[in-house]
């Protein structure tokens, strides 16, 4: 089991090996569905009684004893009639055995012991290759994730090849608890949120500069890759989303509103409004291409059950940005874009990371046609640039495929941040069009990118890949000015004025405190210096000095302010 594929074979039949312990221990038990997901798997059930997380030590333990008896994993292919029969006890099973029916799909089941489950597969071969498992929690999850279906228990569990990397799942765990950005949004007072706006993120003096900070520096990054930014309305009318597939795709994940008497919606995504400009001007083949960026603010209907934090939140900003160019230019700008990503990921320290091409989803919209180019040219791309790549089939953009950046954090998570999309249906629905060198109208093609996706998500992944212990040009302060006695307090002032002169943050402490409560205070706020103001320092005359000291508790001796901020300003031009 050392590949990738081998575990999620091991995960997915985990899932099967709970839902048989499961019908085991509960036997009224009605059945739904148990998919793997980043390093487990769940199982959503229909119990007649309600259960709770006490009861799974003893479902884990009726797992352990059926996986000894479980010689192999069956495959059996059936008829509608006979999958119907099989599952006439399980109304979920039945409900997805007539979908597949609908789309001519085969039905196939596995079969391990005495249990069997309506499953497309593949499986390992027995349930000794399953490994090490453990269940985590329960949860409650609306069949097929609507609230007009009912509500159904899910259990989640892990699962690795060996005991040693569960132990270590578990300590990563841990440690993830730590860094929960949560947590640290409210220690450094960056962020909150409140009942009056669920799901909408409240941004504190110290949060907006580390916000703005990285907007002025995607800023820089983007206007010398030659991008131009704009800023569309938040609110449009309706029909813009019914010609842009919005309504059809996605409506259920859009607020809407009315003014005066036409109906209008809050913007999920940012492109239909950028395509109102591209419209406004005729476009020349010189234009090209042409790249347009937007930190467009966006909205979507998220249910209350699944927010977190800055992770999951109904409103965030967006860095956006649409490259029209000619189907000549696609895969030059295509790559251009991934390395402007890798670019920007260095600065921040995410130097590991993977990238997954998806494909056409089962809702899209365009032609086959469209679709096979337009996957054409992303392999293609992929085998010049020798990337390597993960295929994930049928989860591609409802207008195109895309690549998804997954960077690795400092304890070894993943994250889907950047993401690189083709378009050839956007143009075409809205009769986008340019001239070219022989006078004649053409449809350009439009490539959909960010680079952090969110920048809410992007920044609460920082707080957590860094524990709170922001870079120095990331820190609301960066230098915390602790005078001993209140008699050093003028001679701080001084100090703090000719560091914030030179841009510098400064966090001043002139409470009637001891030093080392200062020092503590300053070490909580994770302040990366602090300049300790006694006797010394005041009498230094002219030149002024301060006694520097780091943040994990290195002494930088007494240093010429001059000196301080020549080494600060380096720190902040490197971004170290």
């Amino acid at each position: 089991m050392s590949n990738k594929n081998n575990i999620d074979l091991a995960r997915h039949s985990c899932s099967h090996l709970l839902a048989a312990a499961v019908l085991n221990l509960y036997p009224n038990t009605k059945l739904g569905i148990g998919p793997i997901i980043e390093n487990g798997f769940y199982y959503d059930f229909q119990f007649k009684k309600p259960i709770s997380e006490e009861d799974l030590p003893k479902i884990e333990a009726e797992m352990k004893k059926l996986q000894k008896d479980w010689q192999k994993f069956e495959k059996l292919e059936k008829t509608i009639d006979e999958a119907k029969e099989i599952e006439k006890d399980e109304p979920f099973k039945l409900e997805l055995i007539d979908e597949l029916g609908q789309k001519g799909e085969k039905i196939s089941f596995y079969k391990s012991g005495n249990f069997i489950d309506l499953c497309k597969g593949p499986h390992v071969e027995k349930a000794s290759e399953i490994g090490h498992f453990k269940l985590l929690s329960i949860a409650g999850a609306y069949w097929k994730g609507s609230e007009k279906n009912p509500m159904l228990t899910r259990i989640y569990g892990i699962c690795f090849p060996t005991q040693k990397e569960l132990e270590d799942y578990f300590k990563m765990v841990e440690e993830a608890k730590k860094r929960d950005h949560k947590k640290i949004g409210q220690e450094l007072d960056l962020f909150s949120f409140h009942k009056e706006g669920a799901g909408f993120p409240f941004w504190h003096p110290n949060g907006m500069i580390i916000k703005n900070t990285i907007i002025e520096f995607w800023r820089k990054e983007h206007e010398e890759a030659g991008y131009k930014e704009i800023q569309t309305p938040i609110i449009l009318k309706e029909e813009l989303w019914h010609q842009s597939g919005h309504w059809e795709n996605y409506k259920e994940n859009m607020y809407f509103t009315k003014i005066d008497s036409d109906k209008y919606a809050v913007k999920p995504m940012n492109c239909p409004g950028g395509i109102q400009i591209y419209k406004s001007t005729l476009h020349s083949y010189r234009d090209f291409p042409l790249r347009i960026a937007e930190l467009g603010l966006v909205h979507r209907h998220e249910l209350s059950g699944v927010l977190n934090g800055l992770f999951r939140v109904r409103a965030f900003t967006q860095d956006d940005a649409h490259i029209y160019c000619t189907d000549q230019q696609i895969e030059q700008e295509i790559e251009g874009v991934i390395k402007l990503v890798e670019k920007i990921y260095k600065v921040f320290g995410f130097n590991n990371y993977h990238i997954e091409l998806s494909t056409k989803p089962q809702k899209h919209i365009g032609s086959e046609e469209i679709w096979n180019k337009s996957e054409k040219i992303m392999k293609d791309v992929v085998k010049k640039m020798k990337m390597k790549i993960k295929i994930n089939e049928g989860d591609g953009a409802f207008y195109g495929p895309k690549f998804d950046f997954h960077i690795k954090d400092s304890i070894g998570r993943t994250w889907q941040c950047a993401t690189i999309q083709l378009d050839f249906s956007m143009p075409e629905r809205f009769n986008l069009e340019y001239v070219d060198k022989t006078g004649e109208r053409k449809r350009p093609v439009m490539i959909h990118r960010t680079v952090f996706g969110s920048f809410e998500r992007f920044i609460g992944i920082l707080l957590e890949h860094y524990g709170g212990n922001l870079p120095l040009w990331l820190s609301p302060y960066q230098i915390a000015i602790l005078p001993i006695t209140d008699k050093h307090n003028a001679y701080s002032e001084k100090i703090k004025t000719e560091l914030e002169k030179e841009k510098i943050r400064v966090y001043f402490d002139n409470r009637n405190e001891r030093l080392q409560a200062k020092i503590r205070q300053a070490t909580l706020q994770k302040v990366p210096f602090m300049g300790i103001i006694g006797d010394k320092e005041v009498n230094s005359g002219k030149n002024y000095s301060i006694s520097v000291r780091t943040k994990d508790g290195k002494d930088l001796g007494t240093l010429n302010l001059s000196q301080f901020v020549k080494r600060v300003k380096i720190e902040i031009d490197k971004k170290i």
